[in-house]
């Protein structure tokens, strides 16, 4: 099979909800993302292989709205697109698509990508008012209305805004860390040195200009508004406990993502595809797993990237240790350190089928340009940022091979190895 080359990537700032995005939809968000890369390669009239985006919290009229973005990008409206979803690792997701497909000759070049933002809830209607509503358009007659409309119960005009929670247990995202921190014995001391290093290291990656070319200005923002490079140990630890207000609840508004508004876009190629136009490749995806963990019976929600991680190390003949960058997604500091705790814990890599421990790894590699935390977390945006930011993290030091890991709801993770 060919290799799948990953050529570039750009996206917006990635801001707070509710500030410089506030009202616009998703649509809106990503389309900007497009015209960039098609800017950028030289793609105006261009018709590529497909175009495979996603979104969480996307409007129910958006049905199509991949095919809308393209209309507008500048490619050529023969080129075909899609939805796809996995909660956070959707556009991880698209660009392995998109990547198999390339690597097995259907398709030359591609674009993978996502958005997601608070700021434009798709708000929903009760169920039953939703029925009483269809019920009401069909009816033939004015006494039908009339029974239809006077049976509209008050409680049923309360609108249903959606929940980051686990129709299962429950749970927001954030108890069930909480239990897995529990369960791990991650202190709050530990999770507060991760995320200030998330900012220290995003801080100083835009000062150096990492982002210049991968992040262009956007609606008054002109860099990612979440990163607090002044922020300190002593700041994080004056901030309350955010899911479990107990003296035992250890995840906070610091050490944890904050509701982000953002899009993100990566372009993709065959190697032919990309010396006929001059590209330089910044790295190839080389593979990539998913996995998922049973949480509603006891283990944790985010663990499943250890898994992932295994299935794939093995697979590859490779050890957790031979990587140059690890990139793994911060949904929140204390689930990375559970996760990396589990690699190091015998009796847990047993159950993965591994003789012993996978081992450590050396935190100077982990997310040396900020992560999720201090970048801000656009759901379905953060796979295309990670993969974009990484392949030009991998061609800036001259090759090397990097971990993806990008955990999600429902207990799911997926995970990538890009190589330069």
């Amino acid at each position: 099979m060919r290799k799948a080359a990953i050529i570039g990537a750009q996206r917006i700032p990635f801001v707070r909800s509710f500030r410089e995005y506030n009202r616009l939809s998703n649509q809106q968000l990503l389309t900007p993302c497009l015209q960039a890369l098609v800017k950028k390669f030289g793609l105006e009239g261009e018709r590529l292989g497909d175009v495979a985006l996603g979104a969480l919290l996307n409007r129910s009229t958006a049905w199509n709205f991949a095919r809308e973005c393209v209309q507008d990008s500048g490619l050529d409206p023969h080129t075909p697109a899609y939805n796809l979803q996995r909660a956070c690792s959707t556009s991880l997701d698209a660009a392995v698509q998109l990547g198999l497909r390339i690597a097995a000759g259907q398709i030359e070049a591609g674009i993978a990508g996502g958005s997601d933002t608070n700021s434009d809830l798709p708000l929903q209607l009760q169920q039953q008012l939703s029925w009483k509503l269809t019920s009401l358009r069909a009816a033939k007659t004015f006494g039908e209305r009339m029974k239809i409309l006077f049976s509209i119960r008050p409680s049923e005009l309360k609108p249903v805004y959606p929940g980051i929670v686990e129709p299962r247990t429950g749970l927001s995202m954030g108890e069930h860390t909480e239990l897995m921190v529990k369960e791990w014995g991650i202190g709050r001391q530990a999770q507060d040195e991760l995320a200030l290093a998330s900012h220290r290291n995003a801080e100083r990656a835009w000062q150096e200009g990492f982002y210049d070319d991968l992040v262009f200005p956007f609606m008054g923002a002109r860099k990612d508004t979440i990163v607090r490079g002044d922020t300190s140990l002593e700041k994080l630890g004056l901030l309350k406990p955010a899911f479990d207000k107990s003296p035992a609840g250890t995840l906070t508004a610091g050490n944890s993502t904050i509701y982000t508004d953002g899009a993100s876009a990566l372009l993709l190629a065959s190697d032919d595809y990309a010396a006929s136009r001059g590209w330089e490749v910044l790295a190839y995806l080389a593979d990539a797993e998913s996995a998922a963990v049973d949480y509603v019976h006891g283990e944790g929600l985010l663990m499943a990237p250890t898994w992932a991680v295994g299935r794939m190390l093995r697979r590859n003949g490779l050890k957790l240790q031979d990587f140059d960058v690890y990139e793994i997604h911060e949904a929140f500091a204390g689930q990375v350190l559970c996760n990396l705790k589990a690699w190091e814990d015998d009796a847990y890599c047993r159950k993965m089928g591994f003789g012993g421990a996978l081992g450590a790894i050396d935190r100077e590699k982990v997310n040396v340009k900020g992560g999720s935390v201090a970048l801000g977390h656009p759901f379905a945006a953060t796979g295309a940022r990670i993969l974009g930011q990484t392949a030009k993290l991998l061609h800036a030091r001259g090759g090397g091979r990097a971990l993806v890991s990008i955990c999600t709801a429902g207990g799911m993770g997926v995970t990538a190895i890009l190589e330069k």
